[in-house]
C-alpha cells in the first residue's frame, strides 16, 4: 500500500531513492487510534509528532465559554503539526475524527531529517507554506464568503487535497465530517450550519447525512464556490507513485 505522507511530500519537492528510504523508516511506528481521541494538546511537551495514514483529524483551539474551533483537517499523508518539533510543544490540540492509523516521528528524528536531507527539507518546509496558505483561504472564508460558499468551498478544498494522491476519486465518494464540526469549523452555529446544508442540497450541490457528506458533482460545486486550488500548491515535481512503495503494517485507506 503506498505511503501516503511519501506521496504527498513528492508533489512538493523531488525525492530521490534516499530520501523515500529515510521517510519510509521515519514513519515505521505505526499505530491504531480510535475517533474523539485527541493526540497531542495545547501546551503539551509530547516529543513525537504525527502523521496521518489512514482517516480523518482535526487541529482544533477550545473557547472560553468551552466551545471547539476547528483550524484545520488532516488527512491521510497530513503531518500533524511537524514544525512543532522546532518549539518543544505543541501550538494547539490535534483530535481524530474518525479511526485513524497513525505513525509516530520523534522531533529529534525530524530535525535529522530536515538537516541532513535537503530534499526533505524543502517538502517541509513546502508543507508549512501549504498549512499557512489554508489558514489564509479559511480566514477570507469567514471574513468574506457567504455561510454556503464557504462551506461548498471547503469540501472543494477536501476533495482536492484527496484526491491528490489518489483517494476521493470515485463520484459517490463521502466525507466523513458531522454537521457539528463544520459548524465548528466555519464558526457557525449548529442551527444555522443545518440551514445552509439543506440549501446547498435543494441546490443539487451535495448530499448529506449526519455523519456525512458527498458531492454529486464537483464541477458545479467549485464553480459555486468559485474555487480556485492555487492556493494548495500542488502544481511541484511528482515522483513516480510506483517508487514509493508500501508501508508496513497499514490496511486499506478509509474511504
Amino acid at each position: 500500500m503506498p505511503n501516503p505522507f511519501i506521496q504527498k511530500l513528492a508533489l512538493r519537492a523531488h525525492l530521490d531513492a534516499q530520501d523515500i528510504e529515510a521517510l519510509r523508516g521515519a514513519t515505521c511506528d505505526v499505530t491504531q487510534v480510535d475517533a474523539g481521541r485527541d493526540l497531542s494538546l495545547d501546551g503539551s511537551t509530547p516529543g513525537v509528532a504525527y502523521v496521518i495514514l489512514e482517516g480523518f483529524a482535526c487541529r482544533y483551539k477550545l473557547v472560553d465559554d468551552g466551545g471547539r474551533s476547528i483550524l484545520a483537517y488532516l488527512v491521510p499523508g497530513d503531518g500533524c503539526d511537524l514544525h512543532a518539533s522546532l518549539l518543544n510543544r505543541a501550538i494547539n490540540s490535534v483530535a481524530t475524527l474518525t479511526p485513524c492509523t497513525i505513525a509516530s516521528i520523534s522531533y529529534q528524528m525530524i530535525k535529522g531529517l530536515a538537516a541532513s536531507r535537503p530534499n526533505i527539507f524543502r517538502a517541509l518546509w513546502w508543507s508549512v507554506l501549504v498549512d499557512e496558505a489554508v489558514l489564509q483561504e479559511w480566514l477570507v472564508g469567514i471574513g468574506r464568503r457567504s455561510a454556503d460558499r464557504q462551506i461548498a468551498h471547503l469540501l472543494c478544498e477536501l476533495l482536492t487535497r484527496l484526491q491528490a494522491i489518489g483517494l476521493a476519486t470515485e463520484p459517490d465518494y463521502r466525507l466523513p465530517l458531522t454537521q457539528s464540526e463544520l459548524a465548528d469549523t466555519a464558526g457557525l452555529s449548529n442551527i444555522h450550519l443545518s440551514r445552509v446544508l439543506a440549501d446547498l442540497r435543494k441546490a443539487g450541490l451535495i448530499k448529506s447525512g449526519r455523519k456525512s457528506i458527498s458531492v454529486p458533482d464537483i464541477r458545479r460545486l467549485q464553480t459555486f464556490a468559485g474555487f480556485d486550488p492555487g492556493y494548495l500548491l500542488l502544481s511541484g515535481p511528482n515522483a513516480n507513485p510506483t517508487e514509493l512503495g508500501a508501508l508496513p503494517g497499514t490496511t486499506g485507506l478509509i474511504r
